[in-house]
């Protein structure tokens, strides 16, 4: 039998009117790499965050068995000191520091006292190589992009002489490229003895990578699948994490497309960035009452900069063309005036510019219809509060009460939250940019209907997504964005990722 690296053992952490964990038995086998799946809410990230110690010895109950010993860790670098190590899903790098100096940080290289920079950066190349990174030690974090940054906190972790690494969503914002890398590096760091457990809602690259993949419920341990003596597919661990079979990953919706709503003519903008560049270029897209439209690319193709561009000219120089809703132009040079005029958006990054994370869920809920809930300009707290409660029941926002703080909720509530905020400003057209993003199967589904129920109240529907089955399953056209251009509208039984891939391969060769 295979030696265990780590027992956790009945493990139970509450928080002010809420079980989270609920005796929770987890062990890993020693060089392995374990996956750890579940709904928003399961319990994954807090199960990981009493192991690594961000949540110390004495606010849980249970034991934490690591190599044979019990372990009573009362911070991070107790942890830390033991050989585990954890990278969250918010990277925790300094973007103005380089990536030498992030990856010694709190882990100095000093000779006397003083840190020996020489040393640094020579040990630095070494953990780059470790794990593919070819760039130069000296290049500030905030120039590199997101995938290499992970491979950052990685070599950080082997740095510290890591042998337990726990990665929390690690290719959620990853391209598909970057995702394999890193894929690979972590099957690599197994044959090291490294061993790994993989926190991720991606069920293809936890069944392509994982030895064991156990499942939590609602705080509590469901089963644990073995590779080579379970069966392990990915309709089996659905079931699992969600309670059900979910034989359909879209919710049907029967569409009844009015007349053309919501017009882009010739809109194109100057990257902010690079003089001289074109960051969207004469775009023009067409958007029915009570119809998807699905917008697919690359990353870097330039969707979100043209969502932002739309709502208030939050991104780009220079902006020009025509926004036409209900056959007459309207101005959306300002947040304000793209509120007026009945468009929302919600961002791709919840956490930073969609939520007020310190606040409670009553507040963000109400934030952007303040004058809905209001009296001679006074916040009514009753109307608010009534508000709120109407969302939170609609979009079935799993919480204690509207007052929980939106910064403790799951990753699906708080795109429910987000998606509350916007809908109580009765939008007609509404801008949802990756609002998928890191929430699993279950909660995706959920997004689904509610996008779905927009729709039939004759709403128009902009769908970003990187995920392609997402905008193949949810659109009824299809316009595909390739280097600021638009090079490709497609209907629903036109719409195939390969005739996707196609439009996007063509336009590179005509301009190559």
């Amino acid at each position: 039998m295979a030696e265990c690296i780590l027992e956790m053992r009945d493990i139970v952490k509450e928080f002010p009117g809420v079980r989270v964990l609920k005796n929770v038995n987890f062990s890993v086998e020693k060089g392995s790499i374990h996956a750890l799946v579940g709904e928003n809410g399961a319990g994954k990230s807090t199960l990981m965050n009493v192991l690594s110690g961000v949540y110390p010895h004495g606010t849980y109950t249970g034991d934490i068995v690591f190599d044979g010993k019990v372990c009573e860790f009362k911070n991070i670098k107790d942890s830390e000191k033991t050989g585990i190590a954890i990278i969250h899903q918010e990277l925790a790098l300094i973007p103005y520091l380089s990536i030498g100096e992030n990856l010694f940080l709190g882990n100095e290289r000093a000779k006397n006292n003083r840190i020996d920079w020489d040393l640094t950066y020579d040990n630095a190349k070494k953990l780059m190589a470790k794990v593919g990174l070819n760039e130069d030690p000296n290049t500030l974090i905030k120039d590199i992009s997101v995938g290499k940054q992970q491979l950052v906190e990685i070599a950080k972790a082997l740095g510290k002489d890591v042998r337990l690494l726990i990665l929390d969503e690690p290719t959620a914002a990853l391209t598909e490229t970057d995702s394999k890398h890193l894929l690979g590096l972590l099957l690599e760091l197994k044959k090291n003895g490294v061993t790994c457990i993989l926190i991720s809602h991606k069920l293809n690259e936890i069944t392509e990578v994982s030895d064991a993949i156990t499942i939590l419920r609602d705080g509590s341990t469901i089963e644990t699948m073995v590779k080579g003596k379970d069966e392990i597919t990915e309709d089996k661990i659905i079931k699992g994490m969600v309670g059900r079979e979910m034989t359909e990953m879209f919710p049907p919706r029967d569409c009844n497309i009015g007349e053309v709503a919501f017009e882009i003519q010739n809109w194109s903008a100057d990257d902010p960035l690079t003089s001289g560049k074109k960051l969207l270029d004469n775009i023009n897209i067409k958007v029915h009452k009570g119809e998807v439209v699905g917008i697919a690319g690359l990353m870097g193709a330039g969707r979100t900069e043209l969502a932002l561009s739309l709502f208030g000219s939050l991104y780009g120089n220079n902006i020009h063309g025509k926004i036409m809703k209900d056959g007459k132009e309207i101005d959306t040079h300002t947040v304000e005036n793209a509120i007026k005029n009945k468009i929302a958006y919600v961002t791709e990054d919840r956490k930073n510019s969609g939520l007020i994370l310190m606040d409670d869920i009553c507040m963000n809920i109400t934030l952007s219809s303040l004058q809905k809930i209001s009296k001679n300009h006074v916040i009514d707290r009753d109307m608010e509060s009534q508000a709120a409660e109407k969302y939170r029941n609609q979009l079935n926002i799993k919480s204690h009460s509207i007052h929980q703080r939106a910064g403790n909720l799951s990753g699906g509530n708080q795109q429910k939250v987000v998606l509350s905020k916007w809908i109580m400003t009765d939008p007609d057209v509404l801008i949802l940019d990756e609002p998928t993003r890191g929430i699993d199967v279950g909660a995706k589904y959920e997004i689904y209907t509610i996008i779905n129920q927009l729709a039939s109240e004759g709403r128009c529907i902009i769908l970003i997504s990187s995920e392609m089955p997402e905008v193949l399953g949810m659109s009824d056209r299809v316009y595909v964005m390739n280097e600021g251009k638009i090079v490709g509208e497609l209907s629903r039984e036109e719409a195939k990722a390969e005739t996707v891939m196609q439009c996007i391969m063509a336009n590179k060769n005509m301009g190559a």
